[in-house]
């Protein structure tokens, strides 16, 4: 087994412990290569940095606030804080990590960027950073996703982008990254392939981590400003593929100290067949180009995921999350549709903000935290509720 010195970054394989890795066709092979040699010295250059924290904060309006949910706290007995990632341009935290990859693709020479997405919200922040630097996207997205996530989709094509429909299995975000890859090994030279959460072949998952990372960043020095120290006792965030986890989660996982809290989605309950709580069904196999827990039959077939969440709705998890379930570092927890529903109506109730369904799923589960009144929990509001609208209002 490949073990690895801290739970944040992989191995020079790219693996987390037993998992991450490249397993890719031969025809990515020079495509994954060279972002493997290059993207991390490209990435720390005085210049790329210097760009890329500029677009941070003129451009995506960073550093988002840490609020205190004083009525939240009261409920809960306890010091809960909220990363305002839903402020951010395009309302979620997928923009930190288009920026930074459409400055990477830039530097490598690439002209035409494609994405895939689920809830549409990274193709909204793939399509922006494209429309920003002039080039060509397309975005792959499930037959089932453009009907539910419709104003996404309207944003994506008044942004410029082509938005294609996966038509194939579940019609969903799985079903739009093989889409994806197929169109990456039919376009190897001019295409940068940006993808949306924490998952694919290696470097992508750590890549996506280091960009999002500004999100543990920022709490550290805003939770020092407010209680004079920049740990929390938990940091809790939904978990998909895990790009808002892996940011929220990243200058804390080597904190002992600190509890780390990612929540699935449970869909219409862990054992009804209808789920997409990986870590409680999965078991260890290859999607989309790394090892990781995924949800398969006992001959290897990935079985359909269920969230009423599009960015949730994935039969995998990234393997950076997949090693903190495997070692214990990480609390895995999962909230159903209906949890999720009722804890976005709460929290616009009490907080005055409507959450994305995501991170509505993180709301549902803050009582089985058992929380005292020492407590101080983070959790990162991945994005806001706009999207799903439609969704709620047909639950009102």
């Amino acid at each position: 087994m490949t073990m690895t010195t801290s739970y944040k970054q992989p191995n020079a394989q790219g693996y987390y412990g037993k998992f991450g890795g490249a397993y890719i066709p031969e025809m990515l092979h020079q495509n994954v290569e060279e972002l493997r040699t290059r993207y991390l010295d490209i990435m720390y250059e005085a210049e790329f940095q210097k760009e890329f924290q500029q677009l941070l904060r003129d451009y995506v309006g960073r550093p988002t606030p840490l609020f205190l949910a004083e009525r939240l706290s009261k409920e809960f007995g306890a010091t809960i804080y909220l990363k305002r990632e839903d402020l951010c341009h395009t309302g979620a935290h997928k923009i930190n990590n288009t920026v930074g990859q459409i400055l990477l693709a830039q530097r490598l020479g690439k002209k035409r960027i494609i994405a895939e997405t689920g809830a549409g919200q990274h193709g909204v922040a793939t399509a922006t950073v494209c429309a920003l630097k002039g080039m060509e996207c397309i975005v792959y997205m499930g037959e089932k996703d453009i009907e539910r996530q419709a104003p996404n989709v309207a944003r994506m094509k008044m942004l410029g982008a082509t938005v294609v429909p996966a038509t194939s299995g579940s019609k969903t975000l799985k079903d739009a990254t093989n889409e994806a890859i197929r169109d990456w090994i039919n376009n190897p030279h001019d295409t940068h392939y940006i993808i949306g959460s924490v998952v694919g072949p290696h470097p992508y998952p750590d890549m996506v981590a280091r960009f999002q990372s500004v999100i543990s960043e920022e709490i550290r020095q805003q939770l020092k400003a407010k209680t004079g120290s920049e740990l929390p006792t938990h940091v809790m965030a939904c978990v998909g593929g895990g790009s808002n986890a892996a940011g929220a989660f990243y200058h804390f996982v080597d904190e002992p100290a600190v509890k780390i809290v990612a929540v699935e989605a449970a869909g219409h309950g862990v054992n009804t067949g209808m789920s997409a709580a990986t870590t409680a069904l999965g078991t260890p196999g290859i999607l989309h180009g790394s090892k990781s827990l995924l949800m398969q039959t006992a001959d290897g077939q990935v079985v359909e995921p269920h969230s009423i969440s599009a960015g949730l709705d994935y039969p995998g998890i990234g393997p950076m999350h997949a090693n903190l379930f495997d070692t214990h570092r990480g609390i895995f927890l999962s909230a159903t549709d209906e949890q999720a529903l009722a804890a976005a109506f709460h929290v616009a109730k009490t907080e005055g903000i409507i959450p994305a369904l995501e991170t509505a799923h993180a709301f549902a589960v803050i009582d089985q935290l058992k929380l005292s009144s020492t407590d101080v929990l983070v959790i990162c509001l991945s994005g806001r509720g706009d999207k799903d609208l439609a969704t709620y209002m047909n639950h009102m």
